[in-house]
């Protein structure tokens, strides 16, 4: 019988303390939603190129906040396809309202419409027209690279109050992707130079200037790669398979606004008493030159490329990140006292396996201040820097910074202990509550039944337990 009740107990001991390592994290399972969702198909085979436009994909609906969107591409197994095989050059998604009835425009982009039937839907970034107006997009470091937007923040989508008479929210996926297996040249034609591609007019039928070496212009859809001669290879059916997360909106999420910066934008302001007016010129793209033994720089082959930037309208900083090419070796953004408001370096793979290819960018680090720590002001003036290793020549490279800001909060050490973390520390106490009340009867019971035989061995009864 003792040593029943002891095996009893320690069940007890080790039941109490899965109870109380309980995170909060696990609390918030059934919370938050998530969602795998495939790409049309696109076929490539050595040297060819994709960047197309999907309309109307697959995505959560609803009055929601996104809390992370993940993207790679995998073969029609479902097999992740590594970076040496398939170079993904970058992915996109857009938000739009299309008009109700409407078809979509085949496979161009909205955007180069103009048709008052879709509209695209923006971020708060400053960059002209709809450059860079996604709402997230990433490129060969998909993989590593955290997106999740922590709690009590989220990014505010499908509201019906925003969303005009007549229309509905819609997304839209770009995928520009390079099969480089059998390729003479495989940096070559991820950085897209032309002449590789033996282009001389760029997709949409303009001439090349001469100086104009590399980039986005010489690899657009249906474009091919110099491949080795006599080299063969099939022809393959792949899919983005990206997977977003979500909670459903209500007033304990905090909306954050996207911004993405470039370092190409040489900005002007059009009246010097609001920068709501400043006309910008993002380029999105940039060529690194080589450096050479007599011509190293103070910073030994490295290219440093800055830009002033103002930012409109001030927040606290929630989640940055940068996104390069092969050859970066790191981006900053500081504010106007030249502090750090984020620094985002890359990590470079080491192997041949999806995630992990050596030569390429896998991941770059993210920022997540603590809530209420690092704030914009309304019309500061950043400064983004982007550096390059300088040891080659580079072309069509990037120099993107993305940040999540929200406004700021009248009392930021609220959001230490947001409704979010509340109901998860709820949650946890009452699961607690809960496993210790059902300890405390199984203990009664043990105690019971163990005075039951004690009584039995002795010859009486007692009347109170």
């Amino acid at each position: 019988m003792k040593m029943w009740c002891q095996g009893w107990l320690r069940s007890l001991a080790i039941l109490l303390l899965a109870a109380l390592s309980l995170e909060p994290s696990q609390a918030l399972i059934g919370k938050e939603k998530s969602a795998v969702f495939l790409s049309p198909e696109f076929v490539l085979g050595p040297g060819s190129v994709v960047d197309s436009y999907y309309q109307d994909i697959d995505f959560p609906r609803g009055h929601i906040a996104l809390k992370s969107f993940n993207a790679e591409v995998v073969d029609e197994t479902g097999l992740p396809v590594p970076l040496q095989e398939i170079y993904l050059h970058h992915w996109v998604i857009e938000r739009y309202y299309q008009r109700k009835g409407v078809e979509a425009p085949g496979s161009s982009s909205i955007k180069e419409t103009h048709n008052p039937d879709f509209i695209t839907v923006r971020n708060s970034g400053i960059c002209q027209d709809n450059v860079l107006a996604q709402y997230f997009g990433l490129g060969s470091e998909t993989r590593k690279t955290a997106t999740h937007v922590p709690d009590p923040y989220g990014i505010e989508i499908g509201n019906p109050v925003e969303i005009p008479d007549g229309y509905e929210e819609k997304w839209l996926l770009n995928v520009h992707a390079i099969d480089t297996r059998g390729v003479e040249d495989r940096l070559g034609c991820a950085e897209c130079r032309c002449d590789l591609y033996n282009v001389t007019e760029d997709g949409h039928g303009y001439p090349l200037s001469s100086d104009y070496k590399g980039g986005l212009r010489c690899c657009y859809d249906k474009t091919q790669c110099r491949v080795k001669e006599g080299f063969e290879g099939i022809r393959r059916s792949l899919y983005m398979k990206y997977t977003v997360k979500w909670v459903d909106w209500d007033s304990s999420v905090v909306p954050v606004k996207i911004y993405i910066f470039d370092v190409t934008d040489n900005w002007k302001s059009s009246n010097a008493s609001t920068v709501h007016r400043a006309r910008h010129n993002c380029r999105v793209e940039y060529d690194v030159g080589s450096c050479s033994i007599t011509g190293e720089t103070e910073d030994g082959c490295v290219d440093v490329k800055r830009t002033s930037l103002t930012m409109p309208t001030g927040g606290h900083v929630i989640y940055g990140v940068s996104h390069q090419h092969s050859g970066g070796i790191g981006s900053t953004l500081y504010g106007e006292d030249g502090r750090i408001i984020c620094s985002s370096i890359p990590t470079y793979g080491e192997g041949k396996e999806a995630g992990n290819e050596a030569g390429y960018i896998v991941g770059m680090s993210t920022c997540y201040p603590q809530p209420g720590s690092v704030k914009i002001s309304d019309g500061e003036t950043l400064i983004l820097e982007s550096n390059y290793s300088s040891t080659q020549k580079h072309t069509g490279v990037m120099g993107l910074f993305y940040i999540l800001v929200a406004e700021p909060s009248p009392n930021p050490s609220l959001l230490l202990h947001s409704p979010f973390d509340m109901h998860a520390n709820s949650k946890v106490y009452n699961s607690v509550s809960a496993v210790a009340l059902l300890g405390l009867a199984i203990a009664a019971a043990i105690v019971v039944v163990y005075r039951r035989r004690k009584e039995t061995e002795y010859g009486y009864e007692a009347l109170v337990v």
